[in-house]
């Protein structure tokens, strides 16, 4: 369930440095920039900071004539855990994808893994761009557990290469299901790792049907009777996983007399 003590009011700068209380943690160019010129915050002003490692940490700026430090100073929030929810995709062209990753990491998924298709419509993906844009929303959104951004693989190589144990929910809009929900209930119990997998638009080509259909522990997932952007089904499907299978439904504790 959500921390009810997350600080949405304060601002909030993703740093990689080691937090603990005492430390002095030096500021890039850009931030520097943001805090002063953009949120016109000086001197001794508080802010919040993660690493995604050591949790959350309320800072106070420090610089003589610019936000040059932040001096931590407290700790706010422990450091929490995403669930095991990888994300595949065919990457977007810019602002689509741009998007695509940040609702993605909104709603959880703790990986990111761009696969190459016959019909993607990208054959280059921006690594930094990309991890630019899940601190972004990170930063926004009160994160504390920064998803990962994997390196672009062709689909073959990485279904060759996932393992097997875990669960592959397969977006394909030739499934007869017609109760999404219902269909991921079916494997509550024998997921260990989930992996989702969104193809390009262009649907996939036979043979990387066919390869998908031959996989272990796979569910073919129909998202109902409309077919949806690419960007739109990334947040579609990861609602669907996170409220069946992910962390939007407490576990129900046992009955005590």
């Amino acid at each position: 369930m959500p921390d009810l003590d997350i600080d949405f009011r304060s601002p909030r700068l993703y740093v990689d440095a080691p937090l603990a209380a005492g430390n002095r943690v030096p500021l890039n160019r850009n931030q520097g920039n943001y805090l002063g010129n953009v949120l016109r915050l000086g001197t001794g002003t508080n802010v919040l900071v993660f690493n995604g490692r050591d949790g959350e940490w309320r800072a106070a700026i420090s610089g003589r004539k610019r936000p040059e430090h932040l001096e931590i100073v407290a700790a706010t929030r422990k450091q929490d855990h995403l669930r095991d929810v990888h994300y595949a995709f065919a990457p977007l062209k810019h602002a689509r994808l741009d998007y695509m990753v940040q609702k993605a990491v909104e709603m959880g998924a703790s990986a990111l893994q761009p696969v190459l298709t016959r019909f993607t419509q990208v054959g280059r993906v921006n690594g930094e761009r990309m991890r630019a844009n899940v601190i972004e929303a990170a930063e926004q959104c009160g994160i504390l557990s920064l998803a990962a951004v994997e390196e672009p693989a062709q689909l073959d190589r990485w279904l060759g290469r996932r393992a097997g144990e875990r669960l592959l929910v397969f977006c394909d809009e030739a499934a007869s299901t017609a109760n999404p929900v219902r269909a991921l209930e079916t494997v509550r119990s024998v997921a260990r790792g989930i992996d989702v997998l969104v193809g390009p638009e262009g649907g996939f080509a036979d043979n990387e049907r066919e390869n998908l259909l031959n996989q272990p522990n796979i569910l073919r997932l129909s998202l109902g009777p409309r077919i949806l952007r690419a960007d739109t089904a990334a947040v579609a499907v990861l609602a669907l996983v996170q409220t069946v299978l992910g962390d939007w439904t407490e576990p129900e504790k046992p009955a005590t007399r």
